[in-house]
């Protein structure tokens, strides 16, 4: 497994002038209220998430992300043996036609082995959820390169993105039942 921490990925977009006026997009008050979904910050999930957490809301460089998974072949051969899951955080905080660009795209677990980590999949996702309960729960100074100023910085995974069988795995399930040992 290789884990790429989400700290450091999140200070290198905050020091670059024109990405950290970016990661603050959302906020904007250019937006029609219309009832078309332009951004995702105008989805129910996100707004009624603001109304729940006002202290989380307040600060528009607070990072909100979708953790996106599921499992490849890298050989592309199908009887192949060989399995690899990249765990990706999508920053839904950029505007919407930057937040699937390759730029953006956060690589922060590589599980890479013989078979698919099936439902053990959370002694991987241990790092991640480590740093994303520090980003809730302690604050992370960070230099915004925009305003020249530090401030500190909160984050949570607000959706997952992924197929059934990852879905399976991910919850401690296999083939759609839960595993007593995961309970």
């Amino acid at each position: 497994m290789w884990y790429l921490p989400v700290v450091d990925h999140l200070r290198c977009l905050f020091a670059n002038l024109e990405d950290a006026e970016l990661m603050t997009s959302h906020a904007s008050d250019e937006r029609k209220d219309d009832g078309k979904l332009r951004h995702l910050a105008e989805a129910k999930q996100w707004t009624n998430f603001d109304k729940k957490y006002l202290d989380f809301a307040i600060d528009p460089w607070n990072v909100r992300f979708a953790l996106s998974t599921d499992g490849m072949n890298p050989f592309g051969e199908r009887s192949s043996t060989h399995s690899t899951w990249p765990m990706i955080l999508i920053i839904y905080n950029l505007p919407s036609y930057l937040c699937q660009k390759r730029k953006y795209l956060l690589l922060t677990i590589l599980i890479s082995g013989p078979t698919q980590p099936g439902v053990g999949v959370d002694v991987f996702l241990e790092p991640l959820m480590q740093d994303m309960q520090t980003l809730w729960e302690v604050d992370v100074d960070m230099i915004y390169a925009f305003r020249k100023e530090t401030f500190t910085l909160r984050a949570l995974i607000i959706v997952i993105i992924n197929d059934y069988p990852a879905l399976f795995s991910l919850s401690g399930q296999f083939k759609g039942k839960v595993v007593s040992s995961c309970i």
